[in-house]
Parts: C-alpha cells; sequence; structure tokens
C-alpha cells in the first residue's frame, strides 16, 4: 500500500509559488487573502489557520474578519462589497459551513467573481462545467494534483463520490465526468446495500463526509485508490472517513487524515490567489 502524501506534494508546489510572489514583489505587490468566518467551527478552525500560516510563510498579506453565528446575512454581504473594492484584497473567501439560517451560494455569489478564489461562485461553477474554468475550487483541485503526481489517471475508470457538497462533491464530479472517468455520487439518501456495491465496483473512491471511520475495508475492492477529504475533531486527535487500518490492507493508494488533502487544498488556494493577483492585481 502506498500512501499520498500531500504534505509532501504541497511544500514541492510553495517552492513554484515562492518564483510567482517574488515576482509579484519586483512590480510592487502584494497578493491579499481576506477570509470571512462565521461562528466557530472545529473543522473550519484548523483550515484557517493553515491558510493563515502559509500566507505567513510566503509573506502574503491576510485578513481575518470573523463574525458571531448570530450575524445577519446583511451585514456579511455588505462586509463582502467593501472587500470587492479593496484593492489591496485580491481574493476573498467565505469559509464553508456557515450556520444553518445563512444561505452559502447567496453571500459567494456577492464576491467579484475575480476575486472568487475558491472557484465556487455561481459564474465561477458555470466555466468549471464547460472547462473554461479560470478557479479550481481548492480541495478538487488538491485532490486532482495529488493524483497527478502519483500517475493515478482517473480516465475510464469507476470513481465513486461520497457527499455531493458543493465545496467538494460536486465540483469533484464535474471535473472527473470531463476527465471521462465514470462517476457516481453517493449521497446521505443513498441505501448502505447499494453504497456498498458500488463502492466494490470503484478503482477510486474519494469521501467527503465527516464521519469518523466510516468507511471499512470490507467495502472496497483490492487494489482501490482511497482519497480521503473526511476530517472530524474528536478527543484523540483528527479523524477522517476511513478507517485506516482496515482499508490499508486492501488499498493500493490510500491517503493520511492529516498530510493528504488537507495541505494541498491550502496550497491550492494560495495558487489561485496568485492567479488572482497576477491577472488582476498588476494594473496591466
Amino acid at each position: 500500500m502506498i500512501i499520498l502524501d500531500g504534505k509532501k506534494l504541497a511544500t514541492e508546489q510553495q517552492t513554484k509559488l515562492r518564483q510567482r510572489i517574488k515576482t509579484l514583489a519586483t512590480k510592487g505587490i502584494i497578493p491579499g487573502l481576506a477570509v470571512v468566518v462565521v461562528g466557530d467551527n472545529p473543522a473550519s478552525a484548523v483550515y484557517v489557520k493553515n491558510k493563515q500560516k502559509l500566507c505567513k510563510e510566503l509573506g502574503l498579506d491576510f485578513y481575518l474578519i470573523k463574525f458571531p453565528a448570530t450575524v445577519t446575512a446583511d451585514k456579511i454581504s455588505q462586509k463582502i462589497k467593501t472587500l470587492n473594492k479593496d484593492s489591496k484584497v485580491h481574493g476573498i473567501i467565505v469559509q464553508l459551513p456557515l450556520p444553518p439560517k445563512l444561505d452559502a451560494i447567496d453571500l459567494i455569489s456577492e464576491i467579484n467573481p475575480q476575486k472568487d478564489i475558491d472557484g465556487l461562485h455561481p459564474i465561477s461553477i458555470g466555466l468549471l462545467a464547460l472547462g473554461k474554468e479560470l478557479f479550481i475550487p481548492a480541495t478538487p483541485k488538491g485532490v486532482m494534483d495529488l493524483l497527478q503526481k502519483y500517475k493515478i489517471s482517473p480516465t475510464g475508470k469507476n470513481v465513486v463520490i461520497i457527499g455531493f457538497g458543493y465545496v467538494t462533491g460536486m465540483p469533484l464530479s464535474l471535473i472527473l465526468t470531463r476527465a471521462k472517468a465514470t462517476v457516481t455520487v453517493a449521497q446521505d439518501k443513498t441505501k448502505t446495500s447499494d453504497l456498498v456495491k458500488v463502492l466494490k465496483s470503484a478503482d477510486i473512491v474519494i469521501s467527503a463526509v465527516g464521519k469518523p471511520g466510516f468507511i471499512k475495508g470490507s467495502m472496497i475492492k483490492s487494489g482501490a485508490t482511497i482519497i480521503d477529504i473526511g476530517i472530524t475533531k474528536q478527543k484523540s486527535g483528527w479523524a477522517g472517513d476511513v478507517d485506516f487500518a482496515s482499508v490499508s490492507k486492501k488499498a493500493k493508494y490510500l491517503t493520511p487524515v492529516p498530510g493528504g488533502v488537507g495541505p494541498l487544498t491550502v496550497s491550492s488556494l494560495i495558487s489561485n490567489l496568485i492567479t488572482a493577483t497576477e491577472y488582476w492585481g498588476t494594473g496591466a
């Protein structure tokens, strides 16, 4: 079994990002990332901390805008509009998930598509479906980069995505379908018996449901590639969707949690930030 080392790949990517940042610096430009956070989601807090840390390491500007869970959508919207006009801010993200009372798509739609480095604006998703995207959503981009690094082609493969979330499952299904994979998406209403059936035939399994140990070794076929995007805070630490002990005995490739897709998500986001700055932040 081969571990898909996302942390190592992210480090390699950051070396290349530094050169792009250095080029911008010669023009007096520092990419700026604004992150809008609502409430106190533990997993979100980890991702925001990692984004802030990487920005600091790379010498980028980082703006954290925190709101309590009780904030109104209108107040968040007004802040996003202000950030849209701020020339020092080249990328804006609304950290998901949001409290249930807030509509994520409505708020993301307020972001200027040129600053939508998460690639989740309806315009960005539409361009992604057409293969004309500028920004690939960070987590799907990380997944595809990892597959490419280890020369795991999805073309002609049976791929099962567990979870059709707006951030990961949905955009990944578009990208993988365009890559000529046969894609099956399992959701919360999928019967367990049906899920096990499709998993048994899957060459690549991608899970993003946030249920620790949900996927067991008995549910997958030997030699499969397993991408674990789930991350849940437990007393013993962070846990993924995959029962590592049993799955590692049957899978050919497997991502660890942490150290798998997570570091690539952050690295991909910063790559998108730099791209946005190169396109629209130079005054060219």
